[in-house]
């Protein structure tokens, strides 16, 4: 390989990753990228998914002699190179070994050092490059539209075939990635990080996204992944509902962080709880109402304002506690854009690892999930779901008069086992849909036989009604 300026100029899109340049100068030289990859003294072995392929969010790091030996491959200037790859920079304990000397290279995660990784468009890195190859970038979540194309860029750390969703009969993607530039720009004015903004509302939405499947007014959000999906997610809705989950609901995200920094918004927060006379917050608060609205969903406010495990209403009493000069809970931050660990979204390829391990699973799972819906069974979920977050909220009634505790924690107990009952209900009938043999389920259930038939034959008769 040659060791010195080549003969081609390869220049690098803004953002992309090393590791992706490199892909691409072997491509122009019409060499294989490991035999150009041999220019380089390695340190370490390339990332690999649980499955043994190459992941395509692997990022490379180079030192001294090794950033020098890019710049004279591809035939561009160094400072040039370190305005257009976010990597160019970062140090590496494993490159200060062979000292600057050599040419030496070292594997790292992308994702894990300057954000996180999206395919590039094709049909623009050709209009650029002239040449049709794959492209990685770094690449925030408010900026995956490609708007001249029509595409969502999804994020390369899955292990999962699709670069991009097709978004071209989606305008309202697009156009919530216009306006979150303003939002951005609103957050800077008043103080705020503009990507904790974003991380927040983020979190809002996905929650919504987790209960959407019991949501029976929602229409949007189901219109929207069928289209991403090709026309039709039901085939493998669970897959889709997670590789299209950022995609269908960035609109929402954008709405939910222009709401947030809204000071008006704040206000009705503030009178909803009461202001200087404080009060529980009421299922028909103004803020809960009026956000529905601003999401094109009238009837979301009661929903939200009774999510009192999520990151709205956290939110939501960060805002007041900081009114009335009051601390924050033990162990939480006072920090109104501070996002807690458990209501940060999974990413999609954690989800789809988790999935992909569900479906692995020998045995009667493995049979369930391929003949109960996937609604169905998305449904199960979320109803057994409800009854943990109910119970966990138990723990925190630990406050007050002898009799109003003992009230609400009969009341809550009344609720969780008729969320629990209601699972187990869900299971049974889709066990029995599914062709399980009733005395089967009755024997799974711990509940004999003719009144598992009478209380099942009670439920179709109800949803049938």
């Amino acid at each position: 390989m040659p060791h010195h300026p080549g003969p081609l100029r390869i220049a690098p899109l803004q953002g992309e990753t090393t590791s992706s340049l490199i892909c691409r100068i072997s491509s122009r030289y019409g060499l294989e990228a490991k035999a150009l990859r041999s220019c380089w003294h390695w340190r370490n072995h390339q990332p690999k998914h649980d499955g043994g392929g190459a992941r395509a969010d692997a990022e490379v790091l180079l030192n001294a002699a090794g950033r020098q030996r890019l710049a004279d491959l591809c035939g561009i200037e160094e400072d040039v190179l370190a305005r257009a790859l976010p990597s160019w920079a970062r140090k590496d304990a494993k490159l200060l070994a062979e000292g600057d000397g050599v040419p030496t290279a070292a594997w790292r995660i992308g994702g894990a050092g300057a954000g996180p990784v999206a395919f590039g468009c094709r049909l623009c890195a050709a209009r650029r490059t002239a040449t049709v190859v794959r492209v990685l970038r770094y690449a925030p979540r408010w900026d995956r539209v490609c708007v001249r194309h029509g595409q969502w860029l999804l994020d390369a750390d899955a292990d999962q075939p699709h670069e991009y969703l097709d978004v071209r009969h989606l305008p309202e993607v697009a156009a919530a990635q216009r306006r979150w530039a303003g939002v951005a720009r609103r957050a800077v004015r008043v103080g705020s990080q503009p990507e904790r903004v974003f991380a927040l509302a983020q979190a809002v939405v996905a929650r919504w996204w987790e209960q959407a499947l019991g949501w029976e007014r929602e229409t949007i959000w189901p219109r929207r992944l069928h289209q991403v999906a090709g026309g039709d997610a039901g085939g493998d809705l669970e897959r889709w509902r997670i590789v299209g989950q950022d995609a269908v609901v960035f609109p929402e995200v954008v709405l939910v962080a222009d709401a947030l920094l809204d000071p008006g918004m704040a206000e009705l927060v503030w009178r909803d709880s009461g202001a200087g006379r404080p009060r529980a917050l009421p299922a028909d608060g103004m803020f809960c109402r009026q956000l529905g609205e601003r999401v094109g969903r009238t009837w979301l406010g009661p929903l939200t304002a009774t999510d009192h495990g999520g990151p709205l209403i956290a939110w939501m009493g960060s805002v007041i506690r900081q009114r009335r000069g009051a601390d924050g809970p033990p162990g939480y931050a006072n920090d109104a854009w501070w996002v807690r660990r458990e209501h940060q979204p999974v990413t999609m390829a954690g989800q789809l690892r988790v999935l992909g391990k569900e479906q692995r699973a020998p045995g009667s799972g493995a049979m369930w999930r391929t003949v109960v819906p996937a609604e169905q069974r998305m449904l199960i979920a979320r109803a057994i779901e409800s009854a943990e977050e109910q119970l966990h909220q138990l723990r925190g009634v630990q406050a007050g008069p002898t009799a109003d505790v003992a009230q609400q924690l009969l009341g809550n107990l009344r609720h969780s086992a008729g969320l629990i009952e209601n699972a187990w209900k869900r299971t049974a009938l889709a066990a029995a849909n599914a062709g399980v043999p009733l005395e089967e389920v009755a024997q799974w259930a711990d509940t004999p036989t003719e009144m598992l038939r009478s209380m099942l034959t009670a439920d179709r008769k109800g949803d049938d009604g």
